[in-house]
């Protein structure tokens, strides 16, 4: 077995169907939104310019995770794949009945990915899948009357969605995510029901960071302080 292959950078995408495992749902509906997903995600990566067969996908049983070549714009996976994929949601939705119904928190970052001969790993795919199980993406999709709660990382925002002219960043937001190990800010949005625009949140988070950094340094410079001992 291989373990010197290096690295590759990948932009990290992947999706969870809301309550798969709801008791009320039977093997038969769980059949079709399997067949609805894969269908919808076809047709909405199609239609946002992003080559599926370009793409390593692989299935997660209640989802599905994808990592795409770098030579794939970032910015489709934003402006164009979110929309995409609730019009295709909504479509299977429009022809099923409840139990088979599709709700998805999609979660997009990008990192160094590792493979193997079984497959990949990364510390950037462990960060995603945090994302997309995060607490805050979950209510706020459950709030949402659409199909459709995306979260991003805050990498993937600050690169990516900050300075696209094909979306709105202001219906982003910020929300604090802790899962398992992870400790760290994701950016929400939702597709077929944006959130309005809000403008001041950016400066927020901003202006948060920096006052964290200044915490952060005073303790420190406190530390040594601590142990120098008097001048």
């Amino acid at each position: 077995m291989n373990y010197e292959r290096p690295a590759i950078h990948r932009t990290i995408f992947a999706v969870d169907v809301e309550g798969y495992g709801d008791q009320r749902r039977t093997t038969p509906d769980r059949l079709a939104m399997r067949e609805g997903l894969y269908r919808a995600l076809g047709r909405a990566f199609d239609d946002a310019g992003v080559p599926w067969a370009a793409c390593r996908s692989d299935d997660c049983g209640d989802g599905v995770f994808v990592l795409a070549p770098p030579q794939i714009p970032k910015g489709l996976f934003v402006e164009f794949l979110p929309n995409a994929l609730a019009v295709a949601l909504h479509r299977h939705n429009l022809t099923h009945h409840a139990g088979a119904r599709i709700r998805l928190r999609m979660a997009l970052h990008a990192g160094e990915v590792a493979f193997d001969d079984h497959g990949v790993t990364a510390p950037a795919i462990n960060h995603a899948f945090r994302l997309l199980d995060a607490a805050p993406l979950k209510k706020a999709l459950k709030a949402s009357p659409g199909v459709l709660g995306l979260i991003t990382s805050s990498w993937f925002f600050e690169e990516v969605v900050r300075h696209s002219d094909g979306l709105d960043p202001t219906t982003f937001r910020p929300v604090p995510v802790a899962v398992k190990e992870t400790r760290t800010t994701g950016w929400i949005a939702l597709p077929d029901r944006p959130y309005p625009a809000n403008t001041s949140l950016l400066g927020d988070v901003t202006a948060l960071d920096d006052y964290r950094t200044w915490r952060r340094f005073r303790r420190h410079a406190q530390v040594l302080a601590d142990r120098e001992g008097p001048a």
